[in-house]
């Protein structure tokens, strides 16, 4: 290794490491209400820890740049032609595609099939999304327009569909979205972890991921996460008009 790339690399080094305590010791995260928030979240944070290293080599390189490769006046021409070592390439190689073949693998095949889960349900909630608004429909046929109530700790299906164009249905406290497609319906699974509503935490709401039209914005639905018999009292009386 050429003297010149020492401090490179301990430049690398430490700001690996105070990458890494960062990450470990903050988060950009929303809390979480749901189960499949937890998992989405461990693989963010897995992707996070290991785009630090690349991040501090790049950082390194620029600023021992700045500090012992800068022109101090003298001749601008190109120099001779520099020439790597082909056991480093080789090496860069093998490890970057060992990482992206792991990625894949997991988080990629194993989170995507924790968040799927089985396609049992203890509820069927149908969402129907329309420019510039959500209607919600529950087991007994009730419907609502001013929120979504669900379940705490129950597994509920949502069928989603659109009547007009192309939204998204997401949950940002819940972490998962699903395209709403006309003509089509498509599911989503989703158990909640935490009572509490839009008061609580303003990421529980259905908020339209997809540009959708002027009103995309504010196509938006408070979420409330209520217990069980809680939930059941609220369709029914729904069911009747009360």
């Amino acid at each position: 290794m050429k003297k010149s790339w020492i401090p490179v690399f301990l430049l690398w080094l430490l700001f690996t490491v105070l990458g890494l305590l960062l990450v470990m010791n903050t988060t950009v995260l929303p809390a979480q209400y749901s189960e499949e928030a937890e998992v989405i979240d461990e693989a963010y944070e897995l992707l996070e820890a290991l785009a630090v290293p690349v991040m501090a080599l790049i950082f390194a390189i620029m600023v021992w740049g700045a500090i012992s490769w800068r022109s101090r006046g003298a001749d601008r021409e190109d120099g001779p032609p520099q020439r790597g070592s082909r056991l480093i390439v080789g090496l860069w190689l093998v490890v970057t595609i060992s990482l992206a073949i792991g990625i894949v693998i997991n988080p990629g095949f194993v989170g995507l099939a924790a968040v799927r889960g089985e396609p049992v349900s203890d509820y069927v909630v149908e969402i129907e999304a329309a420019q510039f608004f959500w209607q919600v429909t529950y087991p007994n046929g009730a419907t609502a327009l001013d929120e979504l109530v669900v379940p705490v700790e129950k597994r509920v299906r949502y069928d989603v569909h659109s009547t007009d164009v192309l939204h998204s249905f997401w949950i940002p406290a819940f972490r998962t979205k699903i395209d709403a497609v006309p003509g089509l319906t498509t599911r989503v699974y989703i158990t909640a972890t935490h009572t509490g509503g839009i008061d609580d935490d303003v990421n529980l709401r259905i908020q339209c991921a997809e540009l959708c039209g002027a009103g995309h914005a504010q196509m938006s639905l408070p979420v409330r996460v209520v217990d069980d018999a809680e939930w059941l009292d609220y369709i029914d009386g729904l069911g009747t008009g009360g």
